[in-house]
């Protein structure tokens, strides 16, 4: 926290809070149908240092409650409770810089409601004018950061508005929690301000809605926008704010805070919520089950309550959920960069977009942050990360688990909440559980590379250590650019086309061109004899070992011979290896053009990363951007970015 901000806060400490008045707009005043009573906030216990939304409480004739600003804005600890009341701050001269059209469509909205009136909009998405039925609060967790527990965190300078229904949909995938990240100072703000500034405002908003465009589970953006305020971070800069959307923004740090405090009533009060509105199915499987056991007049041993307890389903499902989702970020190149346990959504999603990266060279021990000195969240660190912050998750469910915490479905008693030793029976389920998540992982992965390699029918028990990882291992070998690579093996299908209908000299000056262009866009090489003896792999492993298993998986066709059919499986190739990926220096790029006035430059990066990322050919208006997919610079190369935003 800087002095001035410390100082405005003491001067602000006995000062009434001045609340943000509700928007006028035609457009916005019945725009999003906010629930009466969200979820969040009615059903689990909130901060009791203010009791109810300050947007319920009589205000005096300048609009202001008579509630110290400091209750909201200075950091203090916060007990027994999952959230606390927040409210954005006034932002100077919000502009609306971008809005996602996939990302607004979630909530019943279009572009044009936006574009109608740019200046009201930026109004309300920045927190200037509250929306009719929003009552913004901040939820309060904890994390394990680089490994080191680091006690309360909670949303420092994210505010949630409220739940909304999608259109046409109720209750569980319908709702969206919509989030303004960087609208100013919450009780878990610490030392820092609460604002974000615009280069990592630009990632994040790119960031969620391309990985959305690629199939990999990830919380949305919806839309940004500039504000004129000043933000000291290295250097001053100036500030923005992403509205964001999930349908919770529950972390492992969620569970781990109240743990840490043996506050296990409100472990379990997080978890049945969880699993109420975020996992129904197992809701509705206890309930099937309790039903049967009534109707057989049996009951379970402690074993089995352990093992048919509804908090064991919730930590396999976080399980499995997690394993798919890092399983993806592998499989394209994904680095998260700051996998903290704060940072870890219990749905499975891709949460708080900070140092992240897309691979340019193959470099599996690459390091996106540069503040990861040790190098912890290395790409090929990432499953093993994901594993331990499991099982940190696992230890407050795991009280839940133990069969005299959950037997009856009672809260757990004071005694229980001292107690450290864990049924035996309750350690082998969490174990099992958790020994799980490397073959879930494997699976994942092993099927997802199957399709960007082609083979899109057909498994054989060896792909994954015969033909993916000799391919990866070439790439390594000399870093070569991982998202062309990946995309280069669609051209594998006319190969295999020209051998089966024996034109096999076509076959092979296909593969020469292919693996020219690797060479070409690879990094190791310093003379041409280490580029020839690479290429011979990598023609050698093709001829050998990925086209005849291509060949087996496309000869299940009769119409393996025909031009169409090759065409259609390189399509389909195509269509699960992106040929534009967010990379560090084109972020870089498109926040350089923003900061110098080009702010529209969002909107087409936005275009291009989410309805273009697998195209061949872009529109005129995009044809700029066709160098997004040809080789880094050399300033690019390796870029990392920092944790500061």
């Amino acid at each position: 926290m800087t002095h001035s901000t410390a100082a405005a806060l003491s001067a602000a400490s006995f000062a009434k809070t001045s609340l943000r008045p509700t928007t006028t707009s035609e457009l916005w005043k019945d725009a999003l149908p906010f629930r009466a009573n969200d979820t969040f906030t009615s059903e689990l216990p909130g901060d009791t240092e203010v009791s109810r939304s300050p947007y319920l409480m009589q205000t005096d004739s300048d609009g202001k409650v008579d509630i110290p600003q400091a209750k909201f804005r200075a950091s203090r600890t916060v007990r027994g409770a999952l959230w606390s009341w927040a409210m954005p701050i006034e932002h100077e001269g919000p502009r609306l810089v971008s809005v996602s059209e996939s990302g607004v469509a979630l909530i019943g909205l279009t572009r044009e409601t936006f574009l109608k009136d740019t200046r009201a909009a930026a109004e309300v998405w920045s927190g200037n004018l509250r929306l009719p039925g929003s009552f913004p609060w901040a939820h309060c967790y904890g994390g394990h950061q680089f490994g080191i527990w680091a006690d309360q965190l909670g949303d420092g300078r994210a505010i949630s508005l409220g739940e909304v229904d999608g259109p046409g949909q109720r209750g569980h995938g319908g709702r969206w929690e919509i989030q303004l990240k960087g609208a100013g100072r919450t009780p878990y703000s610490r030392f820092g301000d609460g604002y974000a500034v615009r280069r990592s405002s630009i990632r994040e908003y790119l960031a969620a809605e391309h990985l959305h465009a690629l199939g990999i589970p990830t919380t949305r953006s919806l839309a940004l926008v500039f504000t004129e305020r000043l933000v000291e971070r290295e250097q001053t800069e100036l500030g923005a704010i992403v509205t964001r959307l999930a349908p919770s923004w529950i972390r492992f740090g969620s569970f781990e805070l109240p743990a840490s405090r043996n506050d296990y009533k409100l472990v379990k009060d997080l978890a049945d919520y969880t699993i109420r509105h975020h996992y129904p199915e197992i809701a509705a499987q206890q309930k099937n089950d309790d039903d049967k056991e009534k109707k057989d007049n049996s009951f379970a041993s402690a074993g089995d309550l352990c093992e048919e307890s509804k908090y064991a389903v919730l930590l396999r499902k976080v399980t499995q959920r997690t394993a798919k989702m890092v399983a993806q970020w592998q499989a394209y190149g994904f680095c998260h960069g700051v996998m903290n346990t704060d940072n870890m959504s219990v749905l499975g999603l891709t949460i708080d977009y900070g140092p992240f990266a897309f691979l340019d060279a193959y470099d599996p021990g690459f390091i996106c942050n540069h503040s990861d000195t040790a190098g912890r969240y290395a790409f090929n660190e990432q499953p093993r990360v994901a594993l331990w912050n499991l099982m940190r998750l696992a230890n407050p469910l795991a009280r839940l688990i133990d069969s005299e915490a959950v037997a009856n479905n009672d809260p757990l008693k004071d005694d229980d909440s001292q107690r450290s030793e864990l049924k035996p029976g309750t350690i082998q389920v969490v174990t099992d559980i958790l020994n799980q998540f490397g073959a879930q992982f494997k699976q994942e992965y092993a099927q997802t590379m199957r399709r960007k390699f082609g083979l899109l029918a057909t498994e054989e028990s060896q792909d994954l250590p015969d033909v993916v990882q000799p391919f990866l291992d070439l790439l390594e070998h000399a870093k070569t650019d991982y998202t062309f690579a990946m995309r280069a093996l669609c051209n594998a299908p006319s190969m295999v086309k020209g051998s089966l209908s024996g034109n096999s000299n076509s076959s092979n000056r296909q593969l020469e061109d292919l693996a020219d262009s690797l060479v070409e866009r690879s990094l190791a090489f310093s003379c041409a004899s280490d580029s020839s003896e690479w290429k011979a792999r990598v023609i050698e492993f093709f001829q050998n070992v990925y086209l005849p298993r291509l060949s087996r998986e496309m000869m299940g066709s009769v119409d393996a011979q025909d031009d169409e059919f090759a065409s259609e499986h390189c399509a389909r190739m195509k269509a699960e290896n992106p040929k534009y990926v967010l990379r560090n220096w084109a972020a870089q790029e498109i926040i350089e053009r923003a900061e110098r006035g080009d702010e529209a430059a969002v909107d087409r990066a936005l275009e291009l990363l989410t309805k273009y990322a697998f195209a061949d050919n872009l529109p005129d208006h995009l044809a700029e951007y066709e160098r997004y997919a040809g080789p880094v610079p050399k300033w690019g190369e390796g870029l990392q970015c920092s944790c500061s935003s």
